[in-house]
C-alpha cells in the first residue's frame, strides 16, 4: 500500500481534525453523490429480502440486511458517502470527531436541528448519542460488536441491568459528547463512530421498552435519518411484520437541509420470504421499480446478467469475505490437526464456482481483505506459506498426513458422529452446501446438512454456541469500517465469545492471539496498526478456524427504471440515494 493510502486511512481510524485529514464537513452532496443518472424524486421501491432481517432494533442489528434499513432509518455520528468508502463525512456530528493527543479522549460536537420521528419529535441532544451506546451494553439489548469497539470507555461493562449509565460518557452541553478511555484506544473508538449504535436514541421514551427481555424497542423505534418504519401515533411499528414485510415512509421530522443524502424516494416495501432467490432475481430484471435486497444473486442469474442485463447487475466490492467457519470448542474440531486435515482436503474452488465463479472474487487465503491494511503483512494474495492452505482444489494425500497427526490411521475422518452444519435456504447458499458436504465426505465424515432461513440461521444457530453447529455454510464477514482489527476482533477474539448474537463461531481462545489483539487494539501508528493486525491474521489463519472462501464482491440487480446507486460499506443498493427514473 502507497504512503499516501496509509494516510488516507489514518485519517479514517483515527478520525483527527478535519483539516488535519483533508476531510469535507455534511452539507448537501455534489451532484455525483446525489445520486444516479436520470435521479428523480418520489415514488415506491420495491426491495426484496430472502428472509427477515436479524433484528430491526438499531442497537442489536449487525448484519448486511438489517444494516440496509438501519442507514435509511438512523443517522450515526459519522458516517460514509456512496463514493467514497474509505473517507468518513460528519452525519448526525457537526464535524469529524476530535482525538486527544494521548489518545484516550474523543470529543463530538453534534449537529443543530436534527429531530426525532413521531411520537417524540424534539431536537436530538448528547444525551440521546450517550443513552444510544449506553443501552447496547444493558443485558436485555446485548450487541455483538459493542464490548469490542466500546469497551475501552470508562464504567462501561457488559450484560448490564437497562438504565445502567456509563460514566465515561459525558455530556457538558446538548451538542458536544465527551468519551474518556481506559486505554489509548481513540482512534478505533472514533472509526466505530459509524456504527448504528452511535445513533441517538431518547432514554424518556425508550428505556420502558427497554427494561423489556429482549428490548422491545425495535417494534417502538423513532428515526433520525430520512425515512423511518411506518408506526401509529403511540409510535408502534405497523410497519414490520416479521419474516412478511417492513415498509419504510418519510420521516416527517426529517430536514433535508441537516443531512447529505438526497433521499429521493417516497417509499421502500421490503418484501421478505424470497427463499428462491433465482425467482426473486428474475422478478427484479423483469419487473419494474424493484432491487435485490441482502442475498448475492445466483449463479446461473451473474451469468445470464453478464450476457443480456449487463448494466442491472452490479458486482460491488465489499471489503469482505466468506468462510467456513469451524467450532473449535467440540469435537471433531477441537483438534487442530483435523481442522487442518479437512481445509487441506477442501475443495474451495468448487464452492467459489457454485456461488458465481470467478466474477465473486479472488479466492481468500487469509482473512484481511485487500482493500484493507494489513492485506500484504497477512502475505498479500499469497497469504501466508501455509501448506494445507496451498491446494485450493484439495490436496488429498496431505489431508491424510494431517488425519494420521490427529490419530486416524487410515489417513481420514473416523469418527462416528455426523457433523451438523446449517446452511441459508437459499439456491446459491444450498448449492455451496451442497458442494461443502461432498467434500467433507469424501474426507470420511458424515454430514448433517440444515438448511434454514437467512434470520434463523444466524440469530437461532450460527451465532448461539449452545447449538453445538459444527460449522456454518452461507457465513461472510464484511469491515465494519476501514481498519483490520474489524476483521478479526470480533470474530476470532476470545474475549468476544457471547452466549447470544456470538460472532466468534469458532469460539476460538487462543492465548496468544488473544493478548496480541489486546496489544493491537491501542496502537495508533498506521504503519504499526498495519504490521500488528497483519501478524495477527497470520496467527488465525495458522490456528485453521475457519476454511477461507472468497474475498468478496456482493451481486446485486435492479430494474431497468431504477437509478441503483451503490454502497460498499452496505454492500449493497444504499436506499438514501437509489432513486426511480
Amino acid at each position: 500500500m502507497s504512503s499516501a493510502l496509509r494516510f488516507s486511512w489514518f485519517c479514517v481510524v483515527l478520525a483527527a481534525v478535519v483539516a488535519g485529514c483533508g476531510g469535507g464537513g455534511g452539507g448537501t452532496a455534489s451532484s455525483q453523490q446525489q445520486g444516479a443518472p436520470h435521479a428523480k424524486a418520489g415514488g415506491t421501491l420495491t426491495f426484496l429480502y430472502s428472509g427477515d432481517v436479524d433484528n430491526i432494533d438499531p442497537g442489536i442489528t449487525y448484519y448486511t440486511g438489517g444494516y440496509l434499513i438501519v442507514y435509511a432509518t438512523q443517522r450515526p455520528l459519522v458516517n460514509y458517502k456512496p463514493d467514497d468508502p474509505t473517507h468518513p463525512v460528519p452525519d448526525l456530528a457537526a464535524a469529524l470527531p476530535e482525538v486527544s493527543a494521548d489518545h484516550r479522549t474523543v470529543t463530538v460536537k453534534l449537529r443543530p436541528g436534527v429531530k426525532f420521528s413521531p411520537p417524540v419529535n424534539r431536537e436530538v441532544t448528547s444525551a440521546d448519542v450517550k443513552y444510544g451506546i449506553e443501552r447496547a451494553f444493558f443485558k436485555t439489548v446485548n450487541n455483538g460488536y459493542a464490548g469490542v469497539y466500546f469497551r475501552d470507555i470508562e464504567g462501561a461493562k457488559t450484560g448490564v441491568a437497562p438504565g445502567t449509565e456509563i460514566k465515561g460518557i459525558q455530556t457538558p452541553d446538548p451538542h458536544t459528547v465527551v468519551f474518556k478511555l481506559t486505554r489509548p484506544s481513540g482512534g478505533v473508538l472514533a472509526g466505530a463512530l459509524t456504527m448504528p449504535i452511535a445513533a441517538p436514541v431518547p432514554r424518556d421514551y425508550a428505556l420502558p421498552f427497554d427494561r423489556h427481555s429482549p428490548s422491545a424497542y425495535g417494534t417502538h423505534q423513532v428515526a433520525t435519518g430520512p425515512y423511518m418504519i411506518a408506526n401509529d401515533a403511540k409510535g408502534n411499528t405497523t410497519g414490520y411484520s416479521a419474516g412478511h414485510e417492513i415498509k419504510l415512509v418519510r420521516n416527517p421530522s426529517w430536514d433535508k437541509a441537516t443531512d447529505y443524502k438526497p433521499a429521493y424516494l417516497d417509499a421502500i416495501d421490503v418484501r421478505e420470504g424470497n427463499t428462491d432467490t433465482t425467482v426473486a432475481s428474475r422478478q427484479v430484471l423483469s419487473g419494474s421499480h424493484m432491487a435485490s435486497g441482502e442475498f448475492p444473486v445466483p449463479a446461473p442469474i451473474i451469468k445470464e446478467a453478464l450476457s443480456r442485463n449487463k448494466d442491472q447487475l452490479a458486482l460491488v466490492p465489499t471489503g469482505g469475505i466468506d468462510y467456513i467457519p469451524l467450532n473449535t470448542s467440540i469435537p471433531p474440531f477441537d483438534d487442530i490437526n483435523v481442522r487442518k486435515a479437512v481445509i487441506a482436503g477442501f475443495d474451495r474452488d468448487a464452492v467459489r464456482l457454485s456461488a458465481g465463479g470467478k466474477v465473486r472474487g479472488p479466492l481468500a487465503t487469509h482473512f484481511i481483505p485487500p482493500s484493507l491494511p494489513g492485506f500484504q503483512q497477512a502475505g498479500g494474495m499469497k497469504g501466508p506459506a501455509l501448506d494445507f492452505l496451498a491446494h485450493p482444489n484439495g490436496d488429498p494425500q496431505l489431508a491424510a498426513e494431517y488425519f494420521r497427526k490427529a490419530g486416524y490411521a487410515s489417513g481420514r475422518y473416523e469418527g462416528g458422529a455426523a457433523l451438523y452444519i446449517p446452511a441459508i435456504n437459499t439456491p446459491a447458499y444450498r448449492q455451496q452446501g451442497e458442494v461443502a458436504q461432498r467434500s467433507f465426505e469424501r474426507l470420511g465424515f458424515k454430514v448433517r446438512l440444515r438448511f434454514v432461513s437467512n434470520d434463523v440461521f444466524y440469530t437461532q444457530y450460527c451465532q448461539v454456541p449452545a447449538r453445538k453447529a459444527n460449522a456454518c455454510v452461507g457465513w461472510s464477514w464484511y469491515k465494519d469500517f476501514p481498519d483490520p482489527q474489524t476483521m478479526l476482533d470480533v470474530t476470532f477474539n476470545g474475549a468476544a465469545i457471547q452466549p447470544q448474537g456470538n460472532s466468534n463461531f469458532p469460539q476460538l481462545k487462543d492465548p496468544q492471539v488473544d493478548a496480541a489483539m489486546r496489544k493491537a487494539e491501542t496502537l495508533a501508528s498506521p504503519a504499526e496498526r498495519a504490521a500488528a493486525w497483519g501478524a495477527i491474521d497470520k496467527q488465525v489463519t495458522a490456528q485453521a478456524a475457519a476454511i477461507p472462501g472468497t474475498w468478496l464482491n456482493q451481486p446485486i440487480v435492479r430494474s431497468k427504471d431504477v437509478a441503483g446507486v451503490t454502497n460498499p460499506v452496505l454492500t449493497g443498493w444504499d436506499l438514501t440515494f437509489t432513486s426511480l427514473r
